[in-house]
């Protein structure tokens, strides 16, 4: 009775048991190399990052720094535009760095591009920064470098000689 009660839910579930010789016919999923943890970590950092310009534009916006200065009806149009969508577009930016999806660097990108234009550009309007320009220029060649680098990791186990290979 056990055993036919047991062969029952086996056939009610749909599923196979998994067998030891089984296992080996699984595909096998790659680890990452020590280059590809290393960039999913170096995304996180961008991304706390992130969170800080976000709150730091949004404390700003709501009057909570700069004594209050910088709250939003006292800004002028053109820093009324660039806070609020720096303080919309940094915490999506953050999101995506740190779930290490593909819009993520992209969202970045907009951003950073938005605060170096800002900078450089505007300065009568916004201030001058060279060293928020600075910062950005650096995670942008960091963020190229390790990109590069997998893709010539990559690149190089794709050209090794396998047993499959022809």
């Amino acid at each position: 009775m056990g055993e036919g009660t047991a062969r029952c839910r086996w056939r009610m579930a749909k599923t196979r048991p998994i067998l030891p010789a089984m296992l080996h016919d699984s595909a096998h999923v790659p680890k990452p190399s020590l280059t590809e943890i290393l960039f999913g970590l170096f995304l996180r950092l961008v991304s706390a990052s992130c969170i800080w310009f976000a709150l730091n534009y949004w404390a700003m916006l709501i009057g909570f720094s700069h004594g209050g200065a910088g709250r939003f009806d006292l800004l002028t149009p053109e820093w009324r535009a660039a806070a609020t969508a720096l303080a919309v577009i940094y915490p999506v930016a953050a999101l995506g760095l740190w779930l290490l999806v593909s819009w993520g660097p992209v969202v970045w990108v907009v951003a950073a591009a938005i605060e170096i234009v800002m900078c450089e550009f505007y300065p009568a309007s916004f201030g001058g920064r060279p060293l928020l320009v600075v910062l950005h220029a650096a995670v942008a060649v960091t963020f190229v470098l390790f990109r590069a680098a997998i893709f010539y990791q990559r690149w190089r186990l794709a050209r090794q000689v396998r047993v499959d290979s022809p």
